[in-house]
């Protein structure tokens, strides 16, 4: 959605685009991912998507896996595009690490199919979040696994802007209820954090495997020092939201 900061140190007030996805992690709601950009100048005209043409999105990415080409794959990602894929622990923020992921991946042939997913559409974005498997052709394994893809409308046309990908965990997971009032409310502890003008504080309010693609910066923040030393400058705004 969009938010608003009041800088208490100048009084100056920056408006902004804004997507947390929050995880449950070791007893407690986590950010995950969190992306804020500072509001284009004028109105923004959205570009209509429907749901069943958010879905078809993946086919466009499932038949770039389909070519075997690697950057073929990459190039379905937007320009400062995030993957946290399925076979690897280190993230890919760019098209080159992207590339080098996708370059071992698919030797295995890989083909997806969504079981199950949701879909939720924005102003110029959308997001599918789901069940997918895919089937390795190279040597008929299957593996299923948790997935996100945000897209974004880049240049005229939806490119992948976010995609994570996990294995499904060992035996059954019990689901951690939580009402839409308590997601917002999350919001407000991560704002708590910054009121205290310490950036540790800040960073503890992100999951272990947590992405920042901050507001003012173009650096994707993919651990927890980058987090810190992000919010360690910002922070002398006395940013509250």
């Amino acid at each position: 959605g969009i938010y608003e900061f009041t800088m208490g140190a100048t009084g100056k007030k920056v408006k902004g685009r804004y997507s947390f996805i929050y995880v449950y992690e070791d007893g407690e709601w986590k950010i995950n991912h969190h992306h804020s950009s500072i509001m284009p100048e004028g109105i923004v005209a959205g570009e209509p998507i429907t749901k069943d043409e958010v879905r078809d999105l993946f086919q466009l990415w499932n038949g770039a896996l389909a070519t075997k080409d690697p950057e073929k794959v990459a190039a379905r990602y937007s320009k400062k595009g995030v993957l946290l894929p399925t076979v690897s622990d280190t993230p890919r923020t760019d098209y080159p690490g992207i590339v080098d992921y996708f370059t071992n991946f698919l030797k295995l042939e890989p083909q997806g199919e969504i079981e199950s997913g949701n879909i939720i559409i924005g102003t110029n974005w959308a997001q599918d979040a789901g069940i997918y498997e895919f089937t390795m052709g190279a040597t008929g394994k299957k593996v299923k696994g948790r997935y996100s893809f945000i897209y974004v409308h880049e240049d005229g046309e939806w490119k992948i802007n976010h995609h994570h990908s996990s294995i499904m965990p060992e035996g059954i997971v019990t689901a951690e209820p939580i009402t839409e009032t308590e997601v917002r409310d999350l919001f407000q502890l991560w704002n708590g954090a910054l009121a205290t003008k310490d950036p540790k504080k800040v960073a503890a309010r992100y999951s272990k495997e947590g992405v920042l693609l901050p507001t003012v910066s173009d650096t994707p923040r993919t651990d927890y020092p980058g987090i810190v030393d992000y919010f360690t400058n910002f922070l002398k705004l006395e940013p509250q939201g």
